[in-house]
Parts: C-alpha cells; sequence; structure tokens
C-alpha cells in the first residue's frame, strides 16, 4: 500500500511540473518544453526543462508562446511564407546572428548593381537590396543575415565615375 501511494505521489508532482511548463510553439512545428526567461525586442531567453543553462532563439522563429502556470497564449510573430522570387518584399534582412537562433541556414545570396548604371548612390543601393531580396526568395528563404554591405562611388568603382553597390548574405528558413 505504502508503494502505490508513493507511486501516485510521484507521478501527480511530475505530472504538476510539467503542466506548468511553458511551452514555445515554433513555425516549423517543433514545440520547446521549459520556462521563458525574458522576453527582449529580437529574442526570447528561455531554459529547458530540468536544465540551468540559459538558451536564446529568434522571436522570427516562433509562432507563439504558451504559458504553463497560466494557460495564457502570446502570439509572437506570423510565419512569412516565400514560396517564389515574386514574394522577395517579404523578405527580411537582419543584420545580428542573434536574430537567427534557431533558424535552418540555407545558402549565400548577393546582389548588385552593374558596373556601369544611372543610379544614384541611395538608388543604387535599394537595387541591390532588391536583388538581394530576389535571391533569398528564389531560394525560399524569408530571412538574410547580412554579411557584406559595399558601395563604390566615383573614380573608385569604374572609369565612368558611376556607383555600385553590393550585398551580401546567407537566406535562412524555418
Amino acid at each position: 500500500m505504502k508503494k502505490i501511494i508513493l507511486v501516485l505521489t510521484l507521478v501527480l508532482t511530475t505530472a504538476i511540473t510539467f503542466a506548468q511548463s511553458d511551452k514555445i510553439v515554433k513555425h516549423s512545428g517543433e514545440t520547446v518544453n521549459g520556462k521563458v526567461i525574458k522576453l527582449e525586442e529580437y529574442t526570447v531567453i528561455f531554459k529547458y526543462d530540468g536544465e540551468d543553462a540559459e538558451n536564446t532563439i529568434s522571436k522570427y522563429a516562433i509562432e507563439k508562446i504558451v504559458y504553463g502556470k497560466t494557460g495564457r497564449v502570446e502570439d509572437v510573430t506570423e510565419k512569412i511564407v516565400v514560396s517564389s522570387e515574386e514574394d522577395w518584399e517579404k523578405v527580411v534582412i537582419l543584420e545580428d546572428k542573434g536574430y537567427i537562433a534557431g533558424l535552418k541556414k540555407g545558402e549565400e545570396v548577393r546582389g548588385k548593381t552593374g558596373l556601369i548604371n544611372y543610379h544614384t548612390g541611395n538608388t543604387g543601393d535599394k537595387k541591390a537590396e532588391k536583388k538581394l531580396k530576389m535571391a533569398s526568395a528564389a531560394i525560399g528563404c524569408p530571412f538574410i543575415l547580412m554579411t557584406a554591405d559595399k558601395a563604390t562611388v566615383g573614380a573608385s568603382s569604374n572609369g565612368l565615375g558611376g556607383s555600385q553597390a553590393i550585398k551580401k548574405g546567407v537566406g535562412y528558413k524555418y
């Protein structure tokens, strides 16, 4: 009889412990059980159940958080669906490595303007950014981690005195 009571007590204690853990639901369909420590502007800091180490995940990778103690559901971000090059405007450029935590690395992408063009510095930069986003959308990546952003103007870019913008990055997906 004592063994049955002991087993029931352990089962109930375990059930209560897991019922209070937070659930982080990722856009990839994966669910992470743990304790949300802090919500920052672009990241969520959490601990896995039974662990003390703090982990960081990008808010872009998270659909919602279900808090274990209260049952409250907090929607974090909407999933960005990029199915073809025409969806290039949906692509988000990220400039900090912390913002890609929890996303899967894709291919390197690049966008640039031609050596001989009639763009000013600002319009050339926008055209290179558009090409970069189009390249990312073509491979199905809704995020780009910017790795290089270079612009040359005048005599250092070409003999005609034009400007050239070159942008490089790595595509990321859910």
